[in-house]
């Protein structure tokens, strides 16, 4: 029994009606809960193998549960030295569980994956609405399964709120194109605008498709939908706003420095190095060449780059195909058609995110790619659904058979980039996707059309999962982590990285070695052993130097200081005690200034400071702030060697 969504006509009379979606049937339930449950279970399976995930944000998380200036301004540090170079939302969660189970990895990293469990259940309820049950299901499985997704969602960068969050603006968009009710719009807005206080600009990649399906697909007439756009658009500045007027208003000496910025403001770090600094490759701070490096080459096959590849592009084509395909299915559809208007809605977030992560010339890492995930599901699900319902059609058998051979050659291409990883699979999805391909080009009774979809769908999904499984199964840390085994990839000829400038290392790394996985690099400095940490390695303190840093550490306002965020992160997760960061995430942000560290030091507000410069990339230009104050402290202090790192007692001077 089905019921058929009643929806304002439009358009010719001829035009087609909206198909009508299902009750909801027996199976149903039980099959999301199945769904919903496997990707909870997945995704907590070896999670504290991750430790600190992110020591960045893992330092960040356990200032911010003690102290509540540091949790609204994700401050690095309790006693509020600088923030980290991102609006705070995403770490709100994380401080929330510290503060209420203590600092363990567990903590830090469940509230991920509650919200990947929840992206995944928001995105069958959106796709559900215009297109049926079984396209919900699709979706959900699709986006649990995707390896960028498994790996973010148990990892502590912001990107697992952003995703959740963008998810939850086109479900509030959905059931505004339903009746046109303001509420949702102004909700819609409302989760856009809280998107940005997790990752910045980043979330308003979803925004050219939000507005342009509702322009064109919103049941009011014109006038009336661009004024509730405005109101959506109010929505979204005022979720935002009020924290960037309180950040910009609040005295900046009794705030912490707004790391990433060169002059101490959000709205500078929002719109330089988090915003045009992206797109442009004009950023300061960086830690790379533009354009190139450990973020791939730009252009329009950067998703299909190695870096990127295994992490999103194994449904990316197939996404595309079916994208075109279903709206030519709906091309006599009314205007107000509820799955026209859901193709346009995650055709548009797919076309714009993907041209914009292709071309970008500014930092990108390929975890980033996590912004398309339900994006490729929703259509991937959608598509399906769509060409199965016609499938009678020679035209629709063809679509079909173009998706099932692209699904199959990009799996074969991604999976042999490594051939010691699972070597049988390929020919097994070589040779699977090869017979399904060809009988998909016939006419088949019922029974036989429902096996080669399950030998499509298992064919289609195979590398993925298998990344995905590798991805729970091993270890990740450091700042820029990476899905799925690790393949070899070559930088331009003549680049030359930035360790390369001193030690003449090879321009030779493995995709995901970048802190993706527990040692760090390959080769470089930012891969060596080395216990003082860097920009892109959290420090290791042994016992012996935790315990002098712990010794009398509450008497001061920070028991240490040290160049960079990872650097500091690992002393501060150790002693769970203050560590200024000095420079900010790599060391290159102008705070604090040389006459600020002295007057801290002449008010022994700071017990040591240890030293790492020189170890690697990320202490700072030759004339940098953390450059200054490195040598005046070994002018004016005696160096002490405590299990291979050099420390400075400053309340000793010479």
């Amino acid at each position: 029994m089905t019921t058929t969504l009643t929806r304002p006509m439009s358009g010719s009379a001829s035009a087609a009606p909206p198909a009508p979606v299902p009750d909801r049937r027996r199976w149903e339930r039980p099959a999301l809960t199945v769904l919903l449950l496997a990707t909870t279970i997945a995704y907590l399976c070896n999670l504290s193998a991750n430790g600190w995930a992110n020591a960045f944000y893992a330092a960040a998380a356990q200032a911010g549960s003690v102290s509540w200036k540091a949790f609204l301004f994700g401050s690095s540090d309790a006693a509020n030295a600088i923030t980290v170079d991102k609006t705070p939302a995403a770490l709100w969660p994380m401080d929330l569980a510290v503060r209420a189970f203590g600092l363990s990895s567990w903590s830090l990293l469940v509230p991920q994956v509650l919200m990947g469990v929840g992206a995944v259940a928001l995105l069958w309820a959106t796709v559900r609405r215009p297109f049926g049950p079984v396209a919900g299901l699709l979706a959900g499985t699709v986006l649990a399964v995707t390896p960028v997704a498994a790996l973010m969602f148990r990892f502590d960068n912001p990107d697992a709120l952003l995703v959740l969050l963008m998810v939850a603006a086109c479900w509030a968009m959905t059931r505004a194109l339903e009746n046109g009710r303001l509420r949702w719009l102004i909700l819609c807005g409302a989760f856009v605008g809280f998107g940005f206080l997790a990752k910045q600009l980043q979330v308003l990649l979803v925004v050219p498709a939000l507005a342009t399906t509702y322009l064109i697909a919103g049941p009011p007439r014109l006038g009336k939908r661009i004024a509730q756009l405005g109101a959506a658009a109010a929505a979204m500045v005022a979720a935002a706003g009020w924290w960037i007027l309180l950040a910009e208003v609040w005295p900046a000496d009794s705030r912490p420095y707004f790391g990433g910025s060169q002059h101490n403001s959000v709205l500078e770090l929002t719109f330089g190095y988090n915003g045009l600094g992206r797109l442009n490759g004009d950023e300061v701070g960086s830690l790379g060449p533009p354009g190139g490096g450990f973020r791939g080459e730009s252009g329009i096959t950067r998703l299909f780059q190695p870096a990127q590849g295994g992490q999103i592009a194994w449904l990316l084509p197939a996404a595309l195909i079916l994208l075109v395909a279903a709206i030519v299915l709906r091309g006599k559809a009314s205007r107000t058609d509820p799955q026209r208007a859901a193709l346009v809605l995650w055709g548009g977030w797919l076309v714009v995110t993907a041209l914009v992560f292709s071309f970008m010339r500014g930092i990108f890492h390929q975890y980033y790619t996590v912004a398309l995930a339900p994006a490729i599901a929703a259509l991937v699900g959608a598509g399906i659904t769509m060409l199965w319902r016609h499938r009678e059609r020679t035209w629709v058998r063809v679509v079909a058979t173009v998706t099932m051979a692209t699904t199959t050659a990009t799996a074969w291409m991604l999976l042999s980039r490594n051939l010691e990883f699972v070597p049988w699979l390929r020919w097994l999805v070589l040779v699977g996707g090869i017979v399904v391909t060809v009988a998909l080009l016939f006419p088949a009774p019922r029974r036989i059309a429902v096996a080669l979809a399950i030998a499509a769908g298992v064919a289609g999904v195979a590398g993925p999962l298998a990344y995905t499984v590798d991805t729970v199964a091993t270890a990740h840390t450091g700042p820029i982590p990476s899905a799925g085994p690790r393949m070899p990839m070559r930088f331009p000829a003549g680049m030359r990285m930035p360790w390369e400038q001193s030690s003449g290392a090879e321009g030779f790394v493995r995709a995901g070695d970048h802190g993706g996985r527990a040692g760090g690099l390959a080769v470089g400095p930012w891969g060596r052993d080395n216990p003082g940490g860097n920009a892109m390695q959290v420090s290791t303190p042994s016992e012996t130097l935790t315990a002098l840093l712990d010794r009398d550490g509450e008497a001061y306002e920070w028991v240490a200081a040290t160049v960079s965020s990872n650097r500091a992160a690992g002393y501060q997760l150790a002693t769970q005690l203050p560590v200024m960061a000095i420079g900010g995430f790599n060391g290159s942000d102008p705070s604090p200034t040389l006459d600020q560290f002295r007057d801290h030091v002449a008010a022994l507000d700071i017990h040591y400071f240890v030293d790492g410069a020189d170890r690697g990339p990320g202490d700072g230009a030759q004339d940098s702030t953390a450059v200054r104050i490195t040598a005046w402290v070994r002018n004016h202090f005696t160096a002490q060697n405590v299990d291979g790192v050099t420390i400075y007692d400053l309340t000793a001077p010479r």
